[in-house]
């Protein structure tokens, strides 16, 4: 879906904690718990570096996004993304195959499109009602470097969210900031509801005016998603 170092220790380095990787993927901790450690039986939808304390990857929190985007997006139930994913494994082996492959919906079934052609990994055969999650996607950039930008979305999953905040794990040791900064979002939102103004925060920092709100928005939502 798009390049990244995969011999990178970085972005396989645990860094997030259910809490931390709920709020910034915008899911609900029981959710995202489900996806990453499964229940019972049920195997989990991605795969965690080995850590004590358990925790998330740069990577995993991006899988978390894409997994978002097909469950309440595109509607597709979870257990058909967990049979296209078995498929998916035994036909293209991946750690990582929701960022690594070029996936589609009709939203009913999931497909992997390979050499122009589109395969059900859900059912098998083929479709030609397909939609590409590019709105999700677009937010993923990445770099020469290697090491993907994460813009999360703050108010709306819509195209026109601006790229205002990013998350990327060499910066504020993977923590959201200003995008462009070091700036931390969780401070600018602290100082503010310490009634400190915005004007005041943003000559401080030399930032617009629109970049400290839109800092100040996304620590409100981001926590409340997660609830």
């Amino acid at each position: 879906m798009f390049g990244f170092d995969q011999t990178n220790p970085i972005l396989e380095s645990p860094a997030y904690s259910f809490a931390d990787a709920a709020s910034y993927a915008r899911v609900p901790y029981q959710t995202l718990r489900y996806w990453a450690l499964g229940s019972g039986d049920i195997p989990p939808l991605i795969m965690l570096p080995e850590s004590q304390p358990i925790a998330l990857s740069f990577l995993n929190l991006l899988e978390c996004h894409v997994l978002h985007a097909l469950r309440t997006k595109y509607e597709l139930q979870i257990k058909s993304v967990r049979r296209a994913l078995e498929t998916l494994a035994r036909i293209c082996p991946s750690k990582h195959p929701l960022l690594e492959s070029t996936l589609s919906t009709d939203k009913i079934d999931l497909f992997w499109e390979s050499a122009e052609e589109f395969i059900n990994l859900t059912r098998g055969g083929q479709s030609a009602m397909k939609e590409v999650l590019e709105r999700y996607l677009q937010r993923i950039e990445s770099n020469e470097s290697g090491i993907p930008k994460f813009f999360p979305f703050v108010v709306t999953d819509r195209c026109e969210e601006p790229k205002i905040i990013s998350i990327v794990p060499t910066i504020a040791f993977g923590r959201s900031v200003i995008d462009g900064t070091g700036i931390s979002t969780a401070v600018v939102a602290a100082r503010f509801n310490a009634r400190e103004s915005i004007e005041a925060l943003a000559e401080e920092y030399g930032r617009r005016r629109e970049e400290i709100q839109e800092a100040i928005i996304w620590e409100s939502n981001r926590v409340a998603a997660a609830a």
